[in-house]
């Protein structure tokens, strides 16, 4: 990637920056040395789009197929042995503000009444109890989520798993006219500021003394994945790959389908694996990108990564993930939020791979439309795993599209007596005032739109098959 030297105009605004960060009392010297970074990073103006002609497909060595790893090792001492290396990270900086929640969204409710938390602690649990192995789990919280989070972990106590919280990065807003920080104009509460994304997760061990803590209990591997993710449950097979071939980062991946076009995918680029976001892919060739014939794969945020090599390139200043620029309006004022993804650091390490995973492995809730589905008869619970129903034929999930009503966890919730049956079930769209009673089924191609001003309910029982439904007189 080019650097480019900074214009006088920009090494005037970065070093007014420096003087207005300084004074920030709110923040550590890391975090303050480590947005400076970021700044300069952007305002070098360092290349983020990628020569299209340079572009390579990976092989099966840089991306490989899952059926073709190595079978587990069988015998409990082996299992605890690849277990002990490993440590289970989850990323809960988010809130559930999308899907109308406060709070952080990892303690949403996804079935028979277990939150996303509650879930991943079952599943630790039961791995530790099966093999005497003691596997960790860390939050990586960020300030919005910290204090709750610290509220809820409280309850898993007396588990047998070692829960650790640290906080990632909080860094201030800048105003994008006079590029100085919002926190140093008066915004002192939490809109001054925003967690970096999730690219932090690396600096953020290493800042809060985690990484030294777990390197000295003989931990080599951690397993990164979004909180809201179903599929992101430990792999043996995975895990006993990266430890044989001595791969400091794997990066799974999963077959791309039309839903998941925007997703980041790998590439060979210039000797090295490498995340290609859309965010850096050239206008011209979006639509290229977003085809699923060339790009098969994409980034499901499932990521395997080396300890030592963390602390390695961390300490090294090594790790220059592409800056994404997320430009907000706080009470009117344009700001900017510079951040980085987990996923764009694969070209820093070495030995570094992509697996090919089963789609199962990526189950995440973004809306209640995804909670429709994990709610649903299409999976069912088995010890602490969302494990889907044998009984559907079709591979691929139904695609699944309610209306604003239903937008809200708690709206979600009030308009369903019971989630309906959709074993059977291609694509369902809802909008409108609609409300579903017990034990509705719905099966092939359903619309249901009710008419403005109307209140349209599905009555318990009823079986609807390739229907479009506008008003009781269709049902």
């Amino acid at each position: 990637m080019a650097t480019a030297t900074l214009s006088p105009a920009d090494t005037n605004k970065l070093s007014n920056l420096k003087s207005a960060v300084a004074a920030l009392s709110q923040i550590s010297e890391n975090e303050k040395n480590g947005f400076i970074n970021l700044v300069s990073r952007y305002l070098s103006g360092e290349a983020q789009h990628v020569e299209w002609s340079k572009i390579k497909t990976p092989t099966d060595e840089v991306v490989v197929p899952y059926d073709s790893l190595a079978p587990t090792p069988q015998g409990s001492s082996e299992v605890k042995n690849l277990l002990d290396k490993l440590v289970v990270l989850k990323l809960n900086g988010g809130l559930g503000t999308t899907m109308g929640c406060t709070g952080p969204k990892s303690v949403i409710e996804v079935r028979d009444g277990l939150t996303f938390l509650d879930l991943i602690v079952i599943q630790i649990e039961n791995l530790n109890s099966k093999y005497g192995s003691n596997v960790p789990l860390l939050l990586m919280n960020s300030f919005n989520t910290h204090d709750d989070t610290q509220k809820i972990v409280e309850k898993y106590k007396n588990s047998n798993i070692e829960i650790h919280t640290f906080n990632q990065s909080q860094y201030p807003r800048l105003v994008v006219d006079d590029f100085l920080p919002l926190p140093s104009k008066g915004q002192t509460d939490k809109d001054g500021w925003y967690p970096p994304g999730h690219g932090d997760v690396f600096s953020s061990l290493l800042n809060s003394g985690k990484l030294d803590a777990l390197l000295s209990k003989g931990k080599e591997y951690v397993f990164v994945a979004n909180s809201d993710n179903l599929g992101a449950v430990v792999d043996l097979k995975i895990l006993n790959h990266l430890i044989q071939n001595k791969n400091e980062y794997c990066m799974e991946v999963t077959p791309k389908t039309l839903a998941d076009v925007k997703g980041g995918t790998l590439i060979s680029y210039e000797g090295r694996v490498q995340l290609l976001e859309i965010a850096q892919v050239p206008d011209e060739h979006v639509s290229e990108f977003k085809s699923i014939e060339k790009f098969k794969i994409f980034n499901t945020n499932n990521l395997w990564v080396n300890l030592k090599a963390v602390k390695r390139l961390v300490e090294a200043n090594a790790l220059k993930m592409e800056i994404i620029p997320n430009p907000k309006e706080v009470d009117g004022v344009k700001v900017l939020q510079l951040e980085t993804a987990a996923g764009a650091a694969i070209r820093f390490f070495d030995k570094a791979i992509g697996i090919n995973v089963p789609r199962s492995r990526f189950l995440p809730v973004k809306a209640t439309s995804d909670l429709l589905l994990v709610q649903s008869d299409l999976y069912k619970l088995q010890d602490g795993f969302v494990v889907r129903n044998q009984a559907r034929a079709n591979p691929e999930n139904p695609s699944i599209e309610l209306g604003p009503e239903f937008k809200k966890v708690s709206n979600f919730l009030s308009r369903f007596k019971s989630i309906p049956s959709i074993v059977d079930l291609d694509s369902l769209k809802v909008a409108g005032d609609v409300w579903f009673g017990a034990g509705v089924i719905v099966k092939g191609k359903v619309t249901i739109v009710a008419k403005p001003g109307v209140k349209l309910e599905i009555p318990d029982s009823a079986v609807i098959a390739n229907k479009e439904i506008n008003g009781p007189e269709n049902l």
